[in-house]
């Protein structure tokens, strides 16, 4: 059972979620993501890890109610049954941070995407990299997290789709403004991720995008989370989340989220992709 501190609304059924995890945070770096459940009979729901208090133990998540899962965690005071990580790659540039010392990188966050953007450009601002945020919403009432947005950043540009707050138009409309960035990091909705990726890659611009949006089960077993990198199949629980976003497919990606979402569809994948189908328990590789 893990504690819990604190389970506040910060948005329109967007939630802040602290628990004590001293175990799970002991290890844990920008770029991974927990798996958590309310109850031992509750779905499992991978959740990238927005912040965390190494010496206190404490970790932080952002999740948005989206389904019953979700909503059940909101209604959850006490403590959660389970919070299982840190899961998934550390973020590329964390892990090779001198590699981007004299770079000039941008992160771009879309709607609930713009958590896991933040422990990143933290990391990188604790280690003297410098880093614009560029961030996109439907609207004003859907931002969160601007004030510690900008104490991390360069320079934060705020989009918003109906212009009530901060520029009006989409990410890519902020980026092309100012393209001469050495890196791009994007992470939100995987259409979001799509169409970043390919702006990016006309402007010759080094891009990682976060998968996390794909994942189900967390662990590479279920298959949700099978995506095309290349000529490679990966899975984004246990190869990613973070992957080349110009070698992403993903418009294959796209259409196997909506044929997952019902059994019929999760039964003609299944045959469909035999072998490839799931991770092998976490030990994928190339397949």
């Amino acid at each position: 059972m893990y504690k819990i501190l604190k389970n506040t609304s910060i948005g329109d059924k967007i939630y802040l979620l602290e628990v004590e995890a001293p175990l799970v945070v002991k290890n844990a770096l920008p770029g991974q993501f927990v798996i958590v459940m309310a109850k031992n009979d509750s779905e499992r729901i991978p959740l990238t890890i927005y912040d965390y208090d190494k010496e206190k133990g404490i970790l932080r998540l952002i999740y948005q109610v989206v389904g019953s899962s979700t909503l059940e965690i909101s209604k959850t005071d006490s403590f959660l049954f389970s919070v299982v990580g840190p899961l998934g790659k550390p973020s590329e540039v964390v892990t090779n941070i001198s590699e981007y010392k004299n770079k000039k990188v941008v992160m771009i966050g879309g709607g609930v995407g713009i958590a896991p953007v933040y422990p990143q450009a933290k990391y990188f601002k604790e280690h003297g990299l410098n880093v614009d945020i560029i961030y996109g919403a439907k609207n004003k009432d859907l931002l969160i997290i601007l004030d510690e947005l900008k104490e991390v950043s360069d320079n934060l540009t705020i989009v918003t789709d109906d212009g009530s707050y901060g520029m009006k138009g989409l990410v890519t409309d902020a980026l092309k403004n100012k393209h001469d960035y050495d890196l791009c990091i994007v992470m939100g909705s995987t259409i979001m991720m799509k169409f970043v990726c390919q702006l990016t890659k006309e402007l010759n611009i080094k891009t990682i995008a976060s998968m996390n949006p794909i994942m189900v089960d967390g662990t590479g077993m279920c298959g949700a989370c099978r995506l095309i990198v290349g000529d490679s199949v990966k899975f984004a629980c246990v190869d990613g989340p973070e992957f080349d976003g110009h070698l992403v497919d993903f418009d294959a990606a796209i259409k196997r989220m909506t044929l997952y979402k019902d059994e019929e569809g999760r039964r003609y994948l299944k045959d469909l992709e035999g072998e490839t189908h799931s991770g092998g328990c976490g030990n994928c590789g190339d397949k």
